[in-house]
């Protein structure tokens, strides 16, 4: 059986996971091309206008697909840590592919709660069991892909410069090149490092959320904040570019905390969509290196 899995959205940090659990099952994996124009304006054409970008890309990998495969797998990420959630289209994303795109294969689109054991392994016997009744088989093909998963880490970090600012953003903002246009590589030619909340414990981005007057909901919200502030105020940083889909209801509120509790620090918002220009892009970046040289050089 052909399984189709899409290079959107949280397949940057899961995809070592998910395609070692069903090659160990015996399923032919079918992964789409990375993003491009192309799957970009599959994304757009499907989609509807008001989802945010990362949505669309996402419409335009499973739709480039679709006919490769017999089934396609489409995570219905509900939680990641308990009692916080995550973008509430990632809930209902089945409905949305499956009623955007005609001619759908079927689809694996069973919840994911991956903070409990119990739910956990209810997912992966129900999504095992299409593609053998081996219940041992699945089991060991669950702990390869665990131990797989625990060597495979996601990590952006060129703090080698004199200039460092903390990227921000959601996952699949950041390491996907063509929706932040390679900025990691524009930072570096203007020599500026990066680094990214993956260089930090957990821990101590909790301790950070701490201080809020109430726990975020969003399990991204609490990452953003977390490593912002810390980096921020530990002088880890000279600066923070913040990467927020146009339209996301997370950013805008996790945006304004993070301004409020920093004051005047030197943060870049870029909001991107599927109209940014690359030349604007270049020019607002070019703009804030110059800023921060100029008060780190002044400090």
């Amino acid at each position: 059986m052909k399984l189709g899995i899409p290079k959107g959205l949280l397949y940057c940090k899961y995809h070592t996971f998910i395609e070692t659990f069903f090659k160990e099952l015996g399923a032919e994996i079918v992964t789409s091309q990375d993003t491009d124009k192309y799957i970009l304006n599959l994304g757009t054409k499907y989609c509807v206008d008001e989802a945010c970008l990362p949505i669309k890309i996402f419409h335009g990998h499973v739709a480039s697909i679709k006919d490769k495969c017999d089934i396609m797998l489409i995570p219905r990420i509900m939680q990641i840590q308990k009692r916080e959630f995550i973008c509430p289209k990632f809930c209902g994303l089945p409905e949305m592919i499956i009623n955007d795109i005609p001619n759908m294969p079927l689809s694996l689109n069973y919840p994911i709660y991956a903070f409990s054991k119990v739910k956990r392994r209810n997912w992966l016997l129900k999504s095992g069991l299409i593609f053998t009744k081996n219940i041992f088989k699945i089991n060991a093909a669950y702990k390869k892909a665990l131990s797989a998963q625990e060597n495979h880490k996601l990590l952006l970090d060129t703090s080698g410069f004199p200039i460092k600012t903390a990227l921000v953003s959601h996952p699949y903002n950041l390491y996907d090149t063509f929706i932040n246009m390679n900025i990691v590589k524009k930072l570096n030619k203007l020599g500026m490092g990066i680094v990214t909340e993956e260089s930090i414990n957990e821990s101590i981005i909790n301790s950070e959320v701490d201080h809020l007057f109430k726990k975020p909901f969003w399990h991204f919200a609490r990452n953003s904040y977390g490593f912002s502030i810390y980096a921020a105020e530990n002088k880890k940083v000279d600066g923070i570019i913040y990467i927020s889909s146009f339209a996301c209801g997370i950013d805008s509120v996790v945006i304004e905390l993070i301004k409020n509790r920093l004051k005047d620090f030197p943060m870049l918002i870029l909001k991107i969509d599927e109209q940014t220009g690359e030349a604007g892009f270049n020019t607002r970046l070019e703009a804030f290196s110059d800023m921060l040289k100029r008060r780190c050089a002044n400090l």
